[in-house]
């Protein structure tokens, strides 16, 4: 049975939460931690694998780019997909040619991606916060890419 205090009042054991200790949250097992870089992975590889299947210089399987279609100006996404394509085939050569600045941004997705797995195991935070320096210098990067490959002499930049 059960000692029973009759002089004092009952209280539970559920504290305020003012009076409960902040501290660090308890470290979630390694499969839990890798599991959204791990979605991730396979929703880039089953993009990768789909291009890599449909041909994307195969006229019909993918709309075409509006800018393109509309003015005639090579926008920065502009042969995307076949460097992708070249990239699932291994031919970086026609990747680079078809979008050398999308070959550079897989590069640095890959990186980053990597940087994600390794905190991840680690139990560390990936927080990605780019200043106002690293946007102005993506975004400048990006129109003068775009301006680059619609003048005469950039013609090697062309899908």
């Amino acid at each position: 049975m059960r000692d029973v205090e009759t002089d004092s009042p009952r209280t539970t054991d559920v504290q305020h939460p003012a009076a409960r200790t902040t501290g660090p949250p308890p470290p979630r097992p390694v499969l839990r931690r890798l599991a959204a870089p791990a979605g991730a992975l396979a929703a880039v590889a089953g993009a990768f694998a789909y291009v890599g299947t449909v041909d994307p210089n195969e006229p019909g399987h993918y709309p075409a780019c509006p800018l393109l279609r509309f003015t005639g100006i090579y926008c920065p996404g502009c042969g995307g997909l076949r460097s992708a394509h070249a990239v699932v085939h291994g031919d970086l050569a026609a990747a680079l040619q078809a979008n050398a600045l999308a070959v550079a941004g897989y590069l640095f997705c890959a990186v980053l991606w990597t940087v994600w797995v390794v905190r991840a195991a680690r139990g560390r935070p990936f927080r990605l916060d780019p200043g106002p320096v690293h946007l102005w210098t993506a975004g400048t990067l990006l129109l003068v890419f775009t301006v680059v490959r619609n003048l005469p002499f950039g013609g090697w930049l062309h899908p």
